[in-house]
């Protein structure tokens, strides 16, 4: 379910955020998900394609630059990355469930030692 607190579930009605039993999902910072690329790109075993995609995330402009480069100049793997991004963005998805008291820990922390960093080219 979609809202705001301004908007509503509709849109349009103002919501009191105590009157409704809700957990909110902040959205994680660039630097997380910049931190991924940076990972990505530094354990890729093609040297020359980990530099220009790490040189890709200095600076502003970090997202584009680094999906132009992989998908015009390393096309072959894209598969990879988003098989890397993928999970990390489901390993913290459960690691937000944990925090919230949605999952217990212990499955949290079996989900996280079931799904490691897949192997990259």
């Amino acid at each position: 379910m979609f809202w705001t607190m301004d908007g509503g579930i509709d849109g349009h009605t103002p919501i009191d955020l105590d009157a409704v039993d809700l957990v909110g999902i902040d959205p994680l910072l660039s630097y997380v998900w910049c931190q991924d690329m940076a990972d990505f790109a530094e354990r890729i075993s093609d040297a020359v394609a980990g530099r220009r995609l790490a040189r890709a995330i200095q600076g502003k402009g970090a997202f584009r630059r680094f999906k132009n480069e992989l998908h015009e100049e390393y096309p072959h793997l894209r598969p990879a990355w988003y098989a890397f991004r993928g999970l990390r963005a489901k390993r913290r998805a459960v690691e937000w469930l944990v925090d919230n008291s949605l999952v217990d820990d212990e499955t949290g922390e079996r989900f996280g030692a079931e799904h490691p960093d897949p192997d990259l080219p």
